[in-house]
């Protein structure tokens, strides 16, 4: 057992659990392990969980970054949609995510920022733009994940339009693109 096979097997007990039975007895007894053992890697819950939020967050965190001929709003709309795409890999993706800080590469958060203020974004706007797509995308996944399904769903009135959360997620991201483009062109 190391590191990296706890963090391995505490996502797939996220995947099958969800995010509130996900305990380290429940890791141990999956790890064939005494509890205690556990904290030789992680000396605290609330540590595993970081560490599972950063290895949940690896596709996205080794997407190619930007190179200087691309266009900056089909880039920043595909590092939005990268973001909410590996959210949703993960049961609960976005509750584990939600209020964690990177610990990761900032040097690839820096690039991304170069970028777009090398491609004409306002610095101060680049940071808002990129922190309100980062906050409304796990917020749109936080309802999705939530969301009952159909057929989950007969708490609901009849009359309740079902959400294609997809189509809502890319409108609420134009938005925020559009937005962004109109301040850079000012």
């Amino acid at each position: 057992m190391n590191r990296a096979v706890v963090i391995t097997e505490a996502l797939g007990l996220l995947d099958e659990v969800g995010l509130d039975a996900v305990s380290t007895r429940r890791l141990a007894k999956r790890l064939n392990v005494e509890q205690p053992s556990l904290y030789w890697y992680f000396r605290t819950k609330k540590e595993l969980l970081a560490a599972m939020a950063e290895a949940a967050m690896e596709p996205h965190a080794t997407a190619p970054l930007p190179s200087p001929g691309d266009d900056w709003r089909d880039w920043f709309a595909d590092n939005t949609r990268s973001f909410r795409r590996t959210l949703l890999m993960r049961r609960d993706g976005a509750r584990l995510h939600a209020g964690t800080t990177p610990t990761g590469d900032l040097a690839r958060l820096r690039r991304k920022m170069e970028f777009l203020v090398d491609s004409g974004v306002p610095e101060r706007d680049a940071q808002m733009a990129m922190l309100a797509a980062g906050r409304f995308t796990v917020g749109s996944v936080l309802e999705e994940q939530a969301d009952p399904g159909p057929g989950d769903d007969a708490d609901l009135p009849a009359d309740m339009p079902v959400i294609d959360h997809e189509s809502a997620f890319e409108a609420g991201l134009a938005l925020i693109l559009n937005g962004l483009v109109h301040r850079t062109a000012m």
